[in-house]
């Protein structure tokens, strides 16, 4: 239930069930981002062991805020941390809060934060004019590496998703907070600089936790990234197209398996992008540089690889002929036959008028 609110006559219906997620229960603590209509929200949670049978032995609580935009919650997380604590220790003093509220309170967006009718808030498609420097302080430093680590080649895999506006839902049991640095992680990835790109094409959204309470607005969505504590997600296939299970990553869809296959073109993708981290981890090293940092060599990785590739695929659509072959996908740093697929559905996702003159491999 939600204890306690400012300002009291917001609609936050549903909101307790993002600010602690299915299964908390199990954890002590955790944060937590979500979206709530029009807005995100950070929320921190903590479980505490008590000596009360109406509480049954513990007392669990979520601290959480909203805004027009995440970019900035990270920095009112130890805020909430501490917040969290006070309440379970000392609930009903909610004097820090209101403070808080008071000093930092701006206006929301018309609708209360649930109006379908104001413009979406936006995110990707604008990263190279606002936001980018912001974005680099979001998440904690290791951030970006973990998801290289973590999911290791298969980034490759998910970049390609992420560019061609799939529903990517992730499943991992709580705790969620760092399964939340995986759905940002997997939005960097679609990053496009070119002017012109993609307006046509549905925002690439985090949606960050979603539980069963969101189903219904997720059946309305062409294109999100989130994650979920729930196992129930896998069965309902209408709501994803990707489905990724700790490192397995899936698709039911017959027209995609092609993209989970990775090829010697991904394989050099991801050598490139290890090789330039070791250089960075080197000059930091020995020259003490400390003004760049992972998170903008990543970003940067993937935002260069799709410019290439947007770029390619502009200037043929703009030539006589507007016929793709393999020497330009090649240069756009793809496999001709192993990214074939992709390709294509890269063209229909972009309306981009260019002729495939890739032709399958032959079987002799």
């Amino acid at each position: 239930m939600v204890e306690w609110c400012l300002p009291q006559d917001i609609d936050l219906e549903g909101v307790e069930f993002k600010s602690m997620a299915s299964g908390s229960h199990k954890v002590q603590s955790d944060f937590i981002y979500f979206r709530k209509g029009l807005c995100f929200g950070l929320a921190c949670f903590e479980n505490m062991p008590v000596e009360s049978e109406l509480e049954r032995g513990a007392r669990m609580k979520s601290v959480g805020i909203l805004s027009p935009s995440y970019t900035l919650l990270y920095r009112y997380m130890h805020f909430l941390e501490n917040q969290v604590r006070h309440q379970l220790e000392m609930p009903g003093h909610y004097s820090h809060l209101e403070a808080f509220y008071d000093d930092k309170k701006g206006v929301l967006p018309a609708g209360k934060g649930t109006s379908s009718s104001q413009p979406p808030v936006h995110w990707l498609p604008s990263i190279h004019r606002y936001m980018y420097p912001e974005m680099k302080i979001t998440h904690p430093a290791g951030c970006m590496s973990q998801f290289i680590k973590f999911f290791g080649e298969q980034i490759l895999i998910l970049w390609k998703f992420a560019l061609l506006r799939k529903r990517i839902l992730i499943f991992s049991p709580p705790p969620v907070g760092v399964v939340c640095y995986r759905v940002y992680c997997c939005c960097c990835l679609a990053n496009v600089s070119l002017p012109g790109i993609g307006g046509t094409v549905p925002e690439s959204k985090p949606f960050f936790y979603v539980n069963v309470a969101d189903i219904e607005m997720l059946e309305t969505e062409v294109s999100y990234v989130a994650c979920t504590t729930e196992k129930i997600f896998e069965e309902k296939r209408d709501l994803y197209d990707v489905y990724v299970d700790n490192q397995n990553v899936k698709t039911h869809h017959e027209h995609l398996q092609p993209l989970l296959k990775i090829n010697s073109a991904d394989k050099e993708k991801y050598r490139r992008l290890n090789d330039q981290r070791q250089m960075l981890m080197y000059s930091q090293e020995v020259e003490e540089d400390c003004s760049s940092c992972e998170e903008d060599l990543f970003i940067l990785f993937f935002m260069e690889q799709n410019n290439r590739i947007f770029q390619t695929l502009m200037e043929v659509s703009a030539s006589q002929d507007k016929t793709l072959t393999a020497d330009h996908a090649r240069g756009m740093g793809l496999d001709p036959q192993g990214d074939r697929s992709f390709l294509m559905d890269l063209l229909e996702v972009y309306g981009i008028d260019v002729m495939l003159v890739i032709d399958n491999p032959c079987c002799t």
